[in-house]
């Protein structure tokens, strides 16, 4: 054992700085964990405060009744861009694989990519110039050519908050995700394919038995991986469109933790909330992935 660690040292000590930024950023503020347990007011340390045991979780969970529209709508808005981005992606991916102009191929990905790359300042920009009530492009051409009688309040009725979220997320995820399943369909051996066209295969007959079931690890590691996220939602996305007027149906674990640790300085009880949010992350992803190994005989640990 001695002799294979000395055998490896450079190996270890091209690994020691990560590890050491995981545990300085990572692991040792998990000690604030604490604060969920006391009654932390600002300007006394955390020793000073009394100790309150379960009562931030008690408020979370008997007093507030809060979590009932939060978990509806942060697993709502958040499983439904899973499943659209990792559908759309894999269908993209495979498309893209079937484009023989290279050029026109090059410039797809680039906009179906760009999205990505942009804020989401600029984002609600470009959505208010669509979508506003009164002076969004879209709502101007329906009520010019007779369809509405007066523009729809997208970014403000709550009816329409979760399609906008998942709008918006598989708009500026897609070509990113498409990216990813065309790696894994560039692995694939192409004498897979060739022994296809000796068979007389079409493209069509080529892509259920070749490749998409080459994509399906990519999809089931995808898949795991975004299941511990599936309760930590893009805050800048929720922090530009959530307003006064479609909160009830936009407010996310993520915002409500921002609500109270920040604006409201009720650091315990945001803290409190956190540490739920992290335990039922951490318990879906070994959930999923006992599932996946069940199931599909495919796992990442």
């Amino acid at each position: 054992m001695a002799a294979k660690l000395y055998k490896q040292r450079y190996l270890y000590l091209m690994l020691a700085p990560a590890v050491i930024a995981v545990l300085i950023f990572h692991y040792i503020p998990l000690a604030g964990w604490t604060m969920a347990f006391k009654r932390y007011q600002v300007g006394l340390s955390i020793w000073d405060v009394p100790w309150v045991g379960w009562d931030n979780f008690k408020m979370f969970f008997v007093q507030s009744k809060d979590y009932i529209y939060l978990l509806r709508n942060t697993l709502s808005m958040n499983l439904m861009s899973i499943v659209i981005n990792l559908s759309f992606g894999l269908i993209l991916a495979i498309l893209f694989n079937e484009i023989r102009i290279r050029f026109f191929l090059k410039t797809i990905q680039t906009v179906s990519f760009f999205p990505f790359f942009i804020s989401y300042v600029i984002t609600y920009s470009i959505a208010n110039s669509f979508l506003a009530q009164n002076s969004g492009i879209l709502n101007q051409l329906l009520v010019k050519w007779g369809i509405l009688s007066q523009g729809l309040n997208i970014l403000g009725d709550g009816k329409y908050a979760w399609f906008l979220v998942v709008a918006l997320e598989a708009w500026k995820s897609i070509g990113y995700i498409s990216i990813i399943f065309l790696a894994s369909i560039s692995a694939i051996p192409t004498d897979q394919y060739e022994a296809a066209d000796i068979d007389g295969a079409s493209r069509i007959q080529k892509i259920w038995n070749i490749t998409i079931p080459n994509l399906m690890p990519t999809l089931i590691v995808i898949l795991i991986l975004n299941s511990g996220w599936v309760l930590n939602s893009n805050f800048e996305l929720y922090f530009m469109f959530t307003n006064p007027t479609n909160w009830e149906r936009m407010e996310v674990l993520d915002m409500y933790i921002y609500k109270f640790g920040l604006k409201q300085l009720d650091y315990s009880y945001a803290t409190a909330v956190g540490i739920i949010k992290t335990v039922v992350s951490i318990l879906l992803v070994f959930s999923v992935n006992a599932l996946s190994k069940k199931f599909t005989e495919r796992s990442i640990f």
